[in-house]
């Protein structure tokens, strides 16, 4: 059974805009110009042909007229002499021949008629040979024969210096068609790298409105939209700090007036639901913060210690915290920034995998990579993505009895965003998840 697609003539055509635009472009000169060439051609063609035949017509009608009136005996010293060359006369009848019917011999042969004129009548054939002849016959008033010899020529024969001019002439038609599509399409490239590396979060210099107006005005309107989204995310991130922080107090009175209230079991309740509100609130803040920009300016630390440290203050509360592999040298940083990313990073594997290993590794080009493991149930592998978005959370193995409010992960990215490093979300191989975020 055949199972072969049938061709479609669509995958001929080329998926790149550049490409679609510079054939269409260059279809199109190459195709103007070669109708150009054809009529400059063709009349100049005709204009040869024309003077070529009535300069035949009137050469001949001169050279018999002279050969008639000579005597017989001077007449073969004219010949020569009347000859040109795409003709010859010669005394006598010829060769012989057959008749000649294409459209050019009959063309010769009716200028031939008109030089000759009726006082001699004419008969044209065609000589069989590699070279394509003509001969008209004819007698002269003394009854003496007269030939014709006619070797047609080209008209206009091509010079050896027209195809070099051609190629030049098509490849200046290759390059400038190049030329305007490049710039017709950089702007919208440029306009394209803008919009992929669009980050509202980082300040990134606006998209250059140079060139002609409606590409300035492109440019325009796409850093106009981006200072618009990172207004409305900044407006976002204004309202949730401040209705987080405006819920400090109430909480507070709660709390207290919780606290004077006799015990009784929905005391206790009461004040498990205020921890759990101002959880929140403290969370909603801190993302807040980090969301504004961090203020921590950069400095050099000694990676090993750092890490080192960091995995003592959890082992000296006797969490099960250790380092399975290490890099020395020091890495320019924020260091609180980095201490909490981790932080959250190892509280998690602590909550749901009971245990947390730290991997530091040196990649190519220089890269440091710190990983977080555990050994927990981990995250499906279609919500790794949706686990690093503000207030998700997982409704089986990390919901709210095991605490967390969802912004822990959302927080942790926006401060590696913060100091220029990238984070990772993956399931381990044998189960597990792993947190890993690269810095350089």
């Amino acid at each position: 059974m055949n199972t072969a697609k049938p061709f479609d003539p669509r995958r001929l055509w080329p998926s790149t805009l550049r490409s679609r635009l510079f054939l269409i472009l260059l279809a199109g000169l190459a195709i103007a110009y070669g109708l150009s060439f054809s009529v400059l051609y063709t009349e100049r063609y005709m204009s040869a042909k024309a003077v070529m035949l009535g300069t035949l017509e009137s050469d001949l009608a001169t050279s018999i007229a002279i050969l008639d009136r000579l005597p017989a005996n001077e007449r073969a010293d004219w010949l020569d002499r009347l000859s040109r060359g795409n003709y010859r006369l010669v005394l006598g009848p010829g060769l012989p021949g057959v008749p000649d019917m294409s459209a050019r011999g009959r063309e010769i042969a009716a200028k031939i008629e008109e030089a000759v004129g009726p006082r001699f009548p004419l008969r044209i054939e065609a000589i069989p040979g590699d070279v394509s002849r003509l001969q008209a016959h004819l007698t002269l008033t003394d009854g003496s024969p007269l030939t014709i010899d006619i070797t047609p020529r080209g008209i206009m024969p091509i010079a050896r210096w027209l195809p070099y001019v051609f190629a030049i002439q098509m490849a200046l038609i290759i390059f400038c068609t190049w030329f305007a599509v490049r710039l017709a399409i950089r702007p919208l490239a440029d306009l394209a790298a803008a919009a992929d590396a669009l980050d509202p979060n980082k300040k990134s210099p606006a998209l250059s409105d140079k060139g002609p107006s409606e590409v300035a005005h492109a440019a325009r309107a796409f850093n106009a939209m981006r200072d618009r989204i990172a207004h409305y995310l900044e407006e976002r991130v204004q309202i949730l700090a401040a209705i987080s922080h405006d819920l400090q107090t109430p909480i507070t009175r709660m709390r207290l007036r919780a606290d004077m209230a006799d015990d009784s079991p929905e005391r206790v309740k009461l004040l498990h639901d205020l921890s759990e509100i101002e959880r929140l609130v403290q969370d909603g803040i801190a993302y807040a913060r980090s969301a504004h920009g961090n203020g921590e300016k950069l400095s050099r630390i000694d990676l090993a210690s750092f890490i080192e440290s960091l995995c003592y203050d959890y082992q000296d509360t006797g969490k099960p915290v250790s380092v399975s592999s290490m890099v020395s040298g020091t890495v320019a940083t924020k260091p609180h920034a980095l201490r909490r990313i981790l932080s959250n990073f190892i509280d998690n594997a602590l909550k749901f995998g009971s245990s947390a290993e730290i991997s530091v590794e040196r990649r190519e080009g220089g890269d440091i990579a710190i990983t977080i493991m555990d050994r927990g149930p981990g995250i499906p592998e279609d919500q790794l993505e949706a686990a690093m978005q503000p207030f998700f959370r997982l409704e089986q193995s990390r919901n709210r009895e095991t605490g967390g409010t969802g912004l822990g992960l959302a927080i942790a990215q926006q401060l590696t965003a913060a100091i220029g490093g990238q984070m990772r979300l993956y399931n381990r191989a044998g189960g597990g998840l792993a947190a890993e975020i690269v810095i350089r």
